[in-house]
């Protein structure tokens, strides 16, 4: 919004406006939209905390004989809005939101939010059990189908590739290439040209040749059928990991700072990459695929994580806030949309591997529990409690120190995730 408004007033008296220029450098954006994403949930948290207090709107928690159990049944939910206001708001004022990939987070961000939170206002007003899961899996199916419509099909999501006389540019039938061409020099001084290509290819973590095509899936219908089902199967991958990562994190909300600073190392890292992927420069120096127009979203990335941080402030042990549904939810589906949009999904497994265990531990401990029922007549367990952080918690560890070790393992796996960069 700022933006547009500086361009606009630039538009009439630009020497009258001293200072106002800074608008137009992305990176002072980019720190504008983490200063004031760390300062709503710092300076108005409280606020929302006292009245949804005097409302006497509050978490209600399951028994299940975990240390302090009794003293969250008083701590206030719905603290999701506050990240959600944290991330719009900085990205409305810093960013052009009408570039293909804001308007997709936004959208991401407010669909969840309102998913998550008829779950919240359900589980406080009707149920305990809150919204069926099976609107919830439609919801994110809905969102699934919209984003990957829009990556497979909208003009402006390319890469680029270099124009090789005598190479194709294109690569299978589902690819398009734009009327756009861009001159650049390398650093020896060598003229080179780059096309821009709408494609649905991904990169591979650990491969020299590392674009993989999702119309190459198409293949197995036949060359002719492939072009039918290429988008077909890509808005299915597109529908999966959304599902998939948004409900792993409302696993992973069970115990104070969890989520939000998992949520907040996985925005680091996804954010270094939109960064390096947006940056022909740096895209050239580490034969990474090179994707315009990524700008823009390092901004929503920075409110992102900046709200994350913020809302530690408020939800680290003890807790004075839970984000609920609202909030989880949220995080899970903006995290896997970033991840397709910076064409690093196949990273999920490593970047999100506190979600992802998380998930696998409660696929573990009914999976085995059943089995065994049906096999002995009585049902065993692998863990103590399912998820993960909850066995830990059977076992005596503080849930602070839970909660950091898994936030030093996600450091780890963040790290691990930026490494592949050279690992080809």
């Amino acid at each position: 919004m700022l933006y547009f408004l500086y361009k606009y007033l630039q538009s009439f008296s630009p020497e009258h406006l001293p200072g106002i220029g800074v608008l137009n450098y992305l990176t002072f954006r980019i720190a504008m939209a983490i200063i004031i994403s760390l300062a709503i949930p710092m300076i108005w948290g409280n606020k929302l905390i006292n009245w949804l207090k005097a409302k006497q709107i509050a978490e209600k928690i399951r028994v299940l004989n975990l240390p302090g159990e009794e003293l969250k049944g008083k701590t206030p939910t719905f603290g999701g809005l506050i990240i959600i206001a944290a991330i719009i708001l900085p990205t409305l004022l810093f960013a052009r939101f009408n570039t293909v990939y804001v308007m997709l987070m936004l959208i991401s961000t407010v669909w969840l939010g309102l998913i998550g939170f008829i779950d919240d206002y359900k589980k406080l007003k009707q149920s305990k059990d809150g919204l069926a899961g099976k609107f919830k899996v439609i919801g994110q199916v809905g969102l699934g189908i919209i984003i990957g419509l829009t990556l497979y099909y909208n003009d402006e999501v390319v890469i680029r590739r270099e124009v090789v006389q005598g190479k194709e540019l294109t690569y299978n039938s589902e690819e398009k290439v734009m009327p756009t061409r861009i001159t650049r020099r390398d650093a020896n001084g060598k003229v080179k040209t780059y096309a821009e290509i709408r494609t649905s290819v991904t990169n591979i973590p650990f491969v020299k040749s590392h674009e993989f095509s999702y119309a190459s899936l198409a293949l197995v219908f036949g060359k002719n059928n492939a072009k039918i089902f290429s988008p077909l199967i890509y808005v299915l991958f597109v529908i999966f990991i959304i599902v998939a990562v948004s409900n792993a994190a409302n696993l992973t909300d069970g115990i104070d700072g969890l989520c939000a600073g998992t949520s907040a190392i996985i925005g680091t890292c996804l954010g270094i990459f939109a960064y390096l992927s947006g940056n022909y420069v740096f895209a050239q120096y580490l034969n990474i695929m090179d994707i315009p127009n990524l700008g823009e979203l390092s901004i929503f990335i920075a409110a992102f994580v900046g709200a994350t941080i913020g809302f530690l402030w408020l939800n680290s042990y003890p807790a004075t806030i839970f984000m609920g549904d609202t909030g989880s939810l949220t995080l899970g589906g903006i995290i896997a949309s970033l991840a397709i949009i910076v064409r690093k999904e196949l990273l999920i497994p490593i970047m999100c591997g506190i979600f992802l265990v998380e998930n696998l531990s409660v696929v573990i401990q009914v999976g085995y529990f059943k089995y065994t029922k049906k096999k002995t007549g009585t049902g065993q367990r692998v863990f103590l409690m399912a998820p993960l952080h909850h066995h830990f918690q059977k076992k005596g560890m503080n849930e602070a120190k839970i909660t950091m070790r898994f936030l030093i393992v996600g450091i780890i796996l963040a790290v691990l995730g930026i490494v592949t960069l050279k690992l080809q």
